[in-house]
């Protein structure tokens, strides 16, 4: 897989170091909180999601949706498809939404009203990385851990055709590995 792999963006020491950081605002911001939800979108926020726990100092609950709008394609179809819903009532509930890359915000756009729709007290992101160039809607996340341009990155859960999540990087992937 290395071999794939342009260049590296963040190094795993790099994205610890990102993690660590992010946990710290969000705990504080969440310290008087009535136990959060905390909320992945699969399948890419599971690593940084499972290293942003260990940072976050409030009781909290977990919860997962699957929520897609990519498919095998590098670029957003813009038909955002609910695969997974949550198990629990979000209602007069804080929802922190933990994303692996924030791109066109479509999808995440959609799941936040969603969330106020079944009546969420607060909607906000965390993500690792935000890709402005990419928006096709306009979002800005509350917590960013890294802003980067507008390439195609795998790696600590990105994924391209769903290969490449268990890189302990965060890399450019070379355009001849999905111009075929």
């Amino acid at each position: 897989m290395n071999k794939d792999i342009k260049e590296v963006l963040l190094s795993h020491e790099e994205i610890l170091t990102i993690t660590k950081k992010l946990g710290s605002l969000i705990s504080a911001d969440y310290k008087n909180s009535s136990k959060p939800i905390l909320l992945g979108l699969l399948k890419g926020c599971v690593p940084f999601m499972s290293y942003l726990m260990n940072y976050l100092t409030f009781p909290l609950e977990i919860e997962f949706m699957d929520v897609s709008s990519y498919g095998n394609d590098i670029k957003s179809s813009g038909d955002v498809k609910i695969k997974k819903d949550i198990d629990v009532s979000v209602f007069n509930r804080d929802v922190i939404i933990c994303e692996d890359i924030v791109d066109t915000g479509q999808t995440l756009n959609t799941v936040i009203r969603l969330l106020h729709h079944r009546g969420a007290r607060s909607v906000e992101v965390v993500t690792l990385l935000d890709k402005p160039d990419g928006r096709i809607t306009p979002f800005k996340p509350k917590y960013i851990g890294y802003v980067i341009p507008k390439v195609f990155v795998v790696g600590f859960g990105l994924d391209y055709q769903q290969y490449y999540r268990n890189l302990p990087y965060i890399g450019i992937l070379k355009e001849s590995i999905y111009k075929k």
